[in-house]
């Protein structure tokens, strides 16, 4: 089975153009937590090699291509001339993608929070303008058959009406919905955070499936969560379950992740 190697970052070095593909260089550091007795790993420098039709299918350039952030899949090479690959391992790239800047999502959120909010907004003035408009008229009818009574029963009907716009005002602000909740996954047991997990090495061995890969990313970016939550060990948080979706979630940088748990028998 070949190895798969999957990298995330932005280009350290300009693009270099060939016959038949282009090349950069790319540079990632490894696990901030790495298991008891062991030193953490350090930085590692990569150089991609892409085919040039699928390099131009990214709309990439010269001048963009260290100010985006991509994710590459494919796998390492030691065939490579040493001249044309200056990081310490050559990878030939069979997917990349540019990921969504974290900035630009940050602001698309904040705009789709606040247009409903000003849509909702709407109505409730029409309402409190007719509520206005219905005080007034209940006023007006009543004030005329008031005035050839005695003044105690002007006082008591002037009251009763007093009271009507006080308890419509009471209930209006009940029909307004209440904000919404950030939504997790159905099964969702607890939040954790995403440097907290353990990944066993048999699953790092493993490649997922690119294209479900991809379509779990594509949900992240409408949804802004998971589509199912990872399945964990309770007490080791070691990771049992839903190696593809802890690589969405380290791709599109999710500081907490959803879990459920699964206890030691």
């Amino acid at each position: 089975m070949p190895h798969k190697i999957t990298l995330t970052g932005s280009a350290t070095g300009p693009l270099r153009e060939y016959d038949r593909y282009v090349a950069f260089d790319m540079r990632e550091k490894g696990s901030p937590s790495a298991p008891k007795g062991l030193k953490k790993s350090t930085f590692i420098s990569y150089t991609v090699f892409v085919a040039k039709k699928a390099f131009n299918k990214t709309g990439l350039t010269k001048k963009n291509i260290m100010h985006e952030k991509i994710l590459i899949q494919g796998e390492p090479t030691l065939d490579i001339p040493i001249d044309e690959c200056p990081g310490e391992i050559g990878v030939i790239c069979f997917q990349i993608t540019v990921l969504p800047n974290k900035n630009d999502k940050e602001k698309n959120e904040s705009d789709a929070k606040k247009e409903p909010k000003q849509e909702a907004s709407k109505p409730s003035k029409a309402q409190k303008n007719t509520e206005s408009t219905k005080q007034e008229e209940e006023q007006a009818s009543v004030s005329q058959p008031v005035a050839n009574e005695q003044k105690k029963k002007a006082e008591t009907v002037q009251a009763e009406v007093k009271e009507t716009p006080v308890q419509e005002e009471k209930t209006t602000p009940e029909k307004k919905p209440m904000p919404n909740q950030p939504n997790q996954p159905k099964g969702t047991q607890d939040l954790l955070s995403f440097d907290d997990i353990i990944v066993p090495e048999a699953f790092l061995k493993t490649r997922p499936n690119p294209e479900k890969t991809q379509k779990v990313i594509d949900f992240v970016k409408r949804t802004g969560r998971l589509d199912e939550p990872l399945t964990i060990e309770k007490g080791s948080n070691v990771l049992k379950d839903g190696y593809r979706r802890y690589i969405v979630a380290k791709t599109v940088k999710l500081d907490k992740v959803p879990v459920v748990y699964e206890y030691q028998k």
